[in-house]
């Protein structure tokens, strides 16, 4: 049954696709296996199908259900559960529920960095989320709250620099790390390490972009070059991108990756002007 809704979804039958999509995961709670993998996969897919027609309050009701049941079967100390967190936390930041998604966030970094290493590249990934929920804060306060709103900024700047520091050095240990395995499954994952990597950093650094041109806009900067800050995230985003082209092509050639290096290119254009060319890249490349 839940096959067929998926196929109905594809063919873009979404309202039948749902009724039969739910109805499998009834069946599956009614013969008590609600709290199973199948039934949590089906679960996700039908809040993934919510997110895609931005009916943010079904995704979240059907996110919150995951949470409970991951909370329930495997408590706090296990990754599914973070992750499912994480799911509802940025549902919920879409919604612009900054305060019970940041809370969501603290919790999963602080179960991440109990069982992982310090540098895994999940923890750069939360602290870019914590940073763009900041973000999003001092949005809502800029006019309200000016104190706030600089607090929030001064967050955010913690989390991506730290979000940086850390998908950095995994990009730094995937690069060295390339020619000494040449098992195709290590390569593979080392691969799909370093696209999510990349990309975290890509986003970060525009991110970073953002806020300073936020943090300019807060203080009403009037006098000398502005915006210089936020030219430099953007141009080190560039810098980045680049850096794989000559390591690793096959890499920096992933759409997600591309779409994020477009992006900071684009904003760079826009700040820079003509003086984004080649060679100015080119030198920043050398002292990154």
């Amino acid at each position: 049954m839940y096959q067929i809704g998926m196929v109905l979804y594809l063919q873009g039958k979404e309202k039948d696709a749902e009724i039969i999509i739910k109805d499998s995961i009834s069946m599956l709670e009614k013969s008590g296996e609600g709290e199973s993998i199948v039934c949590i996969r089906r679960l996700r897919s039908l809040s993934q199908i919510y997110l895609k027609s931005h009916r943010l309050d079904d995704a979240e009701m059907v996110q919150r259900k995951i949470l409970n049941i991951m909370e329930f079967s495997k408590g706090w100390k296990s990754l599914d559960t973070v992750i499912a967190a994480e799911s509802l936390a940025l549902t919920l930041q879409a919604s612009s529920e900054t305060k019970q998604s940041k809370e969501l966030l603290e919790r999963c970094l602080e179960v991440r960095r109990a069982l992982l290493p310090g540098d895994h590249i999940q923890i750069g990934a939360n602290l870019l989320h914590l940073a763009r929920v900041a973000m999003l804060d001092f949005s809502q306060n800029k006019k309200l709250d000016v104190s706030r709103a600089k607090a929030e900024l001064g967050i955010a700047k913690d989390y991506l620099h730290n979000s940086i520091r850390i998908v950095r050095q995994c990009l730094d240990t995937i690069l060295k790390q390339k020619d000494k395995s040449k098992k195709t499954s290590v390569r593979g994952h080392t691969s799909k390490e370093a696209q999510a990597a990349l990309v975290i950093l890509l986003q970060s650094l525009s991110t970073l972009s953002s806020l300073e041109l936020a943090k300019e806009e807060l203080q009403e900067i009037q006098k000398g070059d502005i915006n210089v800050k936020a030219k430099e995230a953007l141009l080190q985003c560039i810098a980045a991108y680049n850096e794989f082209v000559v390591h690793k092509k096959s890499i920096a050639d992933y759409p997600e990756i591309k779409n994020e290096y477009l992006s900071c290119f684009k904003r760079a254009q826009s700040l820079l002007g003509n003086k984004l060319d080649g060679e100015g890249i080119q030198k920043l490349n050398q002292t990154s």
